[in-house]
């Protein structure tokens, strides 16, 4: 499995607002103190919001919070809302015509949950305790 830059990204400014718990942040400031492009965070945060993961505040004053405490927000979650598929080999998101033969995929599988696991196990407030 290959996390994308927009997964990276995505939890990079997930950490911030995190860390930034008490306050709304623009996205001009994450991007800035991120040093990640304003336009592909913009595209970023739009599938946060459609996720649910984040909420904004319109007007001048405006910007971005955690739709939840740190606590509740899974990286799973958020990796989830990002990316197509997380997939650790194609054969899992795909029907095979090897499947019904392959001694392989049951390794790949469970390699894959346990990946799926962890990702699920750990949250914002996990990342950001010192």
């Amino acid at each position: 499995m290959k996390i994308s830059t927009k997964s990276q990204y995505g939890l990079r400014a997930m950490i911030y607002l995190a860390k930034n718990k008490d306050r709304i942040c623009s996205l001009k400031e994450i991007s800035k103190k991120e040093k990640i492009s304003f336009d592909y965070l913009e595209k970023i945060f739009l599938k946060l919001e459609k996720a649910k993961l984040v909420k904004s505040k319109k007007g001048p004053l405006g910007g971005y919070y955690l739709a939840k405490n740190p606590e509740k927000i899974k990286i799973g979650k958020i990796i989830s809302a990002l990316e197509k598929n997380i997939f650790l080999v194609k054969c899992l998101d795909e029907i095979c015509p090897q499947q019904s033969k392959c001694l392989a995929k049951k390794f790949w599988k469970k390699l894959n949950n346990n990946i799926q696991k962890t990702l699920n196990s750990i949250t914002l407030a996990n990342i950001i305790k010192k």
